[in-house]
């Protein structure tokens, strides 16, 4: 087989992981909110038939809402992240050159495929689309092409075209330059709006008219991403498959409260359940943080005073232990914390990662961190045997007074035992 990308992405993705477990939503207007359940994050194709826009905050709606029967969700990302995985697995099936683009979409190299590989690179890509369909229930929609650039164009196309099947191969095709002079230029990979502003003043405004342009102008115009964009458009592969992601420079965990709160306590709470939580990613991705940061700030849409702050803190070691971010971002906590407002947001963020296995011997106190990273192990082991939270730090209260509000969430079926699909 010719060497050929695939980017495979999962067609409205929320509202399919939905529909995996409620035959009873299929061809009816389905949307899913965001957290707190403010604003539309995803929607179904009948949902978008009816005019709903992404991002609309759902008290807009509502009059469609109850007008024509839709089912709103609040986001289940448990549920969604659980989905994601098995879909990634079945391509991991075919090859292991797969690269995670985000929870919904993956690029394929398809030449390394182990079996059942035909010769046609299409009809590959029909086969993968089948067996994720069969076992995850999951609609996919794949693009193919000799590049990544041209293969996430071959999937915008196929995502609107009956024709395509949701499968559209570009690779040697005839058909290229009329699929390239169809796509606006600001729907091609790489080109933000900036870049497009730019290229429509130069009287640039098809992915084909971009091909054609003189790569030295492209490259002077637009840096060296804007010539790699044109070469890609070429059929010239200029942008590698990364299956190895490269490590994170910082992590964040933040929400917004389901209620404002003016109390201290709550948003200790809230602090150090987020703490754990970008903790359990720190160690995760096997990384320590040198800085952490916590911030806080009030409702911007509500009326009455505001305030944000954010208190950061640099550690004397790098690590990866919950008890010693914790107290440091409880400490954080304090120092901006401020009487007389009430807040809606907090968040933790960590930076200056690094490899946790190479962090650096400590001249006192060295023995006690390694018994409180033992121990984290061993609460990290418990949880993902017996579920989040089974151990948890006292602090960090999951369902305190700041807790986001998700009343419309349907049940974790795939990662909560007590809460799986039970058939009577």
């Amino acid at each position: 087989m010719q060497q050929a990308f695939a980017l495979v992405d999962c067609n409205n993705f929320y509202v399919s992981c939905e529909r995996v477990f409620d035959a009873g939503l299929t061809r009816r207007p389905v949307v899913v909110l965001s957290n707190n359940d403010g604003c539309v994050v995803a929607r179904s194709p009948e949902a978008k038939a009816l005019g709903i826009t992404m991002g609309v905050p759902l008290f807009k709606i509502r009059h469609l809402v109850e007008a024509h029967g839709i089912k709103v969700y609040s986001s289940n990302y448990a549920l969604y992240g659980d989905m994601s995985q098995r879909v990634m697995g079945v391509l991991q099936s075919f090859t292991p050159d797969v690269e995670i683009y985000s929870i919904d979409e993956a690029f394929m190299q398809l030449g390394g495929c182990r079996y059942g590989s035909p010769r046609v690179p299409g009809d590959l890509g029909r086969e993968i689309r089948e067996r994720v369909r069969h076992d995850t229930g999951v609609p996919v929609t794949i693009g193919i092409a000799e590049t990544k650039t041209l293969a996430k164009l071959a999937n915008h196309l196929a995502k609107n075209s009956k024709k395509a099947g949701g499968v559209l191969d570009l690779t040697g095709s005839p058909y290229k330059e009329v699929a390239l002079e169809r796509t606006p230029v600001e729907e091609v990979w790489g080109v933000g709006p900036a870049y497009s502003k730019l290229l429509k003043q130069k009287g640039i405004r098809t992915a084909l008219q971009l091909r054609d342009v003189d790569t030295r102008w492209a490259r002077q115009a637009m840096t060296v991403v804007g010539a790699r964009v044109v070469m890609e458009l070429r059929g010239v592969s200029c942008l590698p498959l990364e299956t190895c992601p490269p490590s994170k420079k910082s992590l964040t965990c933040s929400r917004s409260f389901g209620k404002s709160t003016p109390a201290l306590s709550d948003l200790r709470e809230a602090v150090a359940y987020f703490t754990t939580r970008v903790s359990e990613k720190l160690r995760r991705g096997r990384l320590a943080a040198g800085v952490i940061t916590v911030f806080v700030h009030t409702d911007r849409f509500a009326e009455g005073p505001q305030y944000y702050n954010a208190g950061t803190h640099t550690l004397a070691y790098p690590t990866d232990s919950t008890h010693e971010l914790l107290r440091c971002a409880l400490d954080a906590l304090e120092r901006i914390f401020r009487e007389g407002y009430n807040y809606r947001k907090a968040g933790v963020m960590l930076n200056s990662l690094s490899p946790a296995n190479q962090l650096t011997l400590r001249m006192f106190g060295d023995e006690k961190a390694e018994r409180f990273r033992q121990v984290m192990v061993a609460v990290d082991q418990i949880n993902r045997k017996w579920g989040r939270d089974t151990i948890r730090f006292a602090t960090a209260n999951p369902e305190g007074n700041w807790r986001t509000k998700n009343e419309r969430r349907s049940p974790r079926y795939t990662t909560r035992l007590q809460e799986v699909m039970v058939i009577p």
